[in-house]
């Protein structure tokens, strides 16, 4: 594994990341919400990506919901914990079922400076830890000035529990908001080869400032590895289900960028997803995708991805790629 630092002052890590949203099922914003959940696993997981090299280990106090923060914490006890670069985020508050029935709640946006000093408190308690080396704003709420927010999570830095915070699914101006408060060491958002959005902007401002991007969703959820060829193939209870870009015309139509992609990996000599990957890590070594899996093989074809040396040829036809039919949400 090749490693980059975390923004331009931040902690060291692997190219390439582990997003472990996953390996929790229950909120409402994870996919398949009927998948069994195989702590052991996914603690196996964490353990391999660690020796890989893929250090960035990312959650959430919401994923689980909280189920997620106590797992990895367990997965990271003792010398593993200094072994990882460990973030987690806070911005979201836990809503009841839709109708009062159901068992996933969902999610809407707090950033009370009361909730964020409480929820790093709840989350170093999940995670068994003193300090978290990333804390990331989940998401901006509109009800609280971001000044307020980022002046509470630079409160929690200032306390030592963090090391740096970032931001999530955020614009340039709000990023430039919040660093007249305290710096900005990270800006999380969906980037991939089907939601290019941010090369725009966001990309070269974080590159400009060193500032580190992290992109989720790097495989667009499982379709650019080539995973699902009809809308027939996602589980019943899976929220892709509900997305514009997997509907049935959509998808279809989206078949011809795996297509290409595939074409591409045949040539590199590498699968669809070291290919998906490989094409972010050419957009600035400050970028560095936190792929989701819940297995062992998923993980390691993923860490590949870090010696993966795509040609100029691969990567004009990748940047060629049409725009996928159908909204992100």
């Amino acid at each position: 594994m090749r490693y980059t630092t975390l923004g331009r002052t931040g902690p060291e890590v692997g190219v390439i990341g582990l997003g472990c949203m996953g390996m929790s099922s229950g909120m409402s914003f994870g996919y398949d919400r009927r998948a069994s959940r195989d702590d052991a696993t996914s603690i196996a997981v964490i353990h391999r990506a660690l020796a890989s090299g893929a250090t960035l280990i990312d959650t959430a106090d919401v994923y689980g919901p909280y189920t997620n923060e106590e797992m990895v914490g367990r997965a990271l006890v003792g010398d593993r914990r200094g072994q990882a670069v460990l973030a987690t985020k806070v911005g979201l508050a836990l809503t009841a079922p839709e109708g009062g029935s159901g068992t996933s709640p969902g999610a809407v946006p707090d950033g009370r400076p009361e909730h964020v000093l409480a929820s790093i408190d709840a989350s170093l308690r999940r995670l068994g830890t003193d300090h978290v080396d990333l804390y990331q704003l989940h998401r901006v709420d509109p009800r609280v000035p971001l000044e307020e927010t980022w002046g509470a999570m630079a409160e929690v830095v200032a306390a030592g529990k963090a090391r740096c915070i970032g931001l999530c699914e955020v614009s340039v101006e709000q990023v430039e908001r919040a660093r007249r408060v305290h710096p900005v060491a990270s800006v999380q958002s969906e980037l991939s080869l089907w939601t290019r959005d941010p090369l725009t902007a966001m990309v070269p401002y974080c590159e400009e400032q060193g500032i580190a991007f992290l992109p989720f969703a790097p495989l667009g959820r499982g379709f650019l590895a080539g995973r699902f060829s009809s809308f027939d193939d996602l589980p019943e209870d899976d929220l892709r289900r509900r997305l514009p870009r997997f509907q049935r015309e959509a998808l279809r139509a989206n078949l011809a960028i795996v297509g290409r992609v595939r074409e591409i990996a045949e040539r590199a000599g590498a699968t669809l997803a070291q290919v998906a990957l490989a094409w972010l890590l050419e957009q600035g070594r400050h970028v560095v995708p936190i792929p989701g899996t819940r297995t062992p093989e998923h993980l390691a074809d993923n860490a590949g991805a870090a010696d993966i040396k795509l040609s100029a040829a691969d990567l004009a036809d990748l940047d060629a790629l049409p725009a996928p039919e159908g909204n992100r949400y």
